[in-house]
This record gives C-alpha cells, structure tokens and sequence, in this order.
C-alpha cells in the first residue's frame, strides 16, 4: 500500500443508537489492505451492529465509516461479509457449488445466468477451502465446519477488497481453524483486509494484527499485543477476563 492510499477501513467516532438504546459509542480506527483486526467483546457488545454499520446496514448517530475511500453503501461490491454457518437455512435446496456462485452475483446480477468463468471462479474459491470434491452436496447436509468453509469461498468468489467475519470459529474442529487461519492468511497477503468478530483471544492473536476491544463503547483499538492486556479484557468482560499468557490462551467469557 503506498503512503497516499486511502486504508481500507476507517472508522471515527462511529456511534450507533436504536431507538433510545446507544448500541456503539466512539469506536476510532483503521485497516489497511492486508491488515486485519478482531472485534472483542462480550454478547451484546456492538460487535455485529460495527459489522452491519460497515456494510451500511444501520444509520449512523454520528461520526463516520469510509470503506476504500468512499461511504460504505458505494463500496458495497467490494466488501463480502460471512455470518455463522446457521445463518442460511440448511433446509434450502442448494449445493455448495450454488452458494458459493451467489458471490457471483453482485458482478453479474441476478438475472443473468452465471458463465463459464463465474463457474470456475466458484469451483477455484471451493477448492482454496478444501471442499472441491463436495461441490454438487447439499449445503445443508454439510457438517458445521463445512458449512463455514463454504460461506468463505463465497466470499472468496466474490473478489472483495474488504472481508467481514461474524464469529468465523465458532462449532469448528481443529482441522477446520487451521484450514480458515491459512486461507485467511492468504486473502490478506493478497491484499484483503480482514474484521472479524470473536470470543477467542487465541484466534485473534493468531488471525489479526490488530485488536478493538469493546463493550458498546471503545475500549482500546491497536495491535493485538498492547489491546488484548487483562485491563483492557477486564474493561469489557469483567473482572476474571484474562489475556494471553506466554503460549497459553485464555479465553474471556463472553
């Protein structure tokens, strides 16, 4: 990225409010391309109202969200978000080929018919993740893991600048993480910048460089190794959250 590049994310004084609850408060800072930063905080924090305000999903109060230079409802195509695996309903008559082409879309609508390089770009994306020989199952007859796997090669096959995870760990096995770490490592040495929202500060050391902690207001936001500290974690999850301690993870309760 050159000096006079816009980051890929910037975030200042972001506050969100429904109704007359404040949901998020003064949350500040930036990623750039290839950077990558976890939300942390407890159930309830402003973790998935950051992620919608970023997708431009929920109004402002004030303050500002700039996704590549622009507001984020323009830059929209350029950014993929992945929910959790329960987030699509297993019972809905698709394959992962077909979920993952539905990253596809954005570029050729949803009228056309997707083509032969939209198809091999999906087949590519599911192959990355380890899932190219259960292209024609079922997504819902995929295990969770699975199911994650595939949400992320439909991010993938959408070629986004900016990736938004919500909680891309959660119900996974060992393989599983391993399998998204690398492909995560990967998409950000290409150049995509990563936020991703979890409860695992062993995930966040591994996945991001940097770290916002929150708990509806901004408690730190910087890299990993001077925001994930026990009063920080304490600020957000209460008095027995811990940090990281040498190559043992102790994960807040959310």
């Amino acid at each position: 990225m050159t000096a006079t590049a816009a980051p890929a994310l910037r975030l200042e004084d972001v506050t969100v409010t429904y109704g007359a609850r404040t949901a998020l408060v003064g949350v500040t800072g930036h990623v750039d391309e290839g950077g990558s930063v976890a939300l942390i905080g407890p159930n309830g924090a402003g973790k998935s109202t950051l992620l919608r305000a970023i997708l431009g999903l929920v109004p402002l109060e004030r303050g500002t969200i700039e996704v590549l230079g622009q507001p984020p409802i323009q830059a929209r195509r350029q950014v993929a978000y992945v929910p959790q695996s329960d987030a699509l309903d297993p019972e809905f008559p698709i394959d992962a080929l077909g979920v993952v082409l539905m990253g596809r879309y954005r570029e050729i609508g949803w009228i056309r018919r997707p083509g032969r390089s939209d198809r091999a770009l999906a087949a590519e994306a599911l192959d990355r993740v380890g899932l190219a020989d259960r292209a024609r199952d079922r997504f819902g007859t995929l295990s969770g893991g699975q199911r994650q796997r595939v949400l992320l090669a439909r991010a993938i096959a959408q070629s986004a600048r900016l990736l938004l995870l919500d909680e891309p760990f959660n119900g996974v096995d060992h393989a599983t993480q391993d399998l998204l770490l690398e492909v995560l490592a990967e998409l950000r040495a290409e150049g995509t910048a990563v936020v991703m929202s979890t409860h695992d500060l062993a995930v966040a050391h591994l996945a991001c460089g940097d770290a916002c902690v929150l708990n509806r207001h901004q408690i730190a936001f910087g890299p990993t190794e001077v925001t994930l500290t026990p009063r920080h974690l304490q600020a957000a999850f209460g008095p027995n959250a811990a940090a990281l301690a040498g190559d043992t993870a102790i994960v807040a309760e959310p």
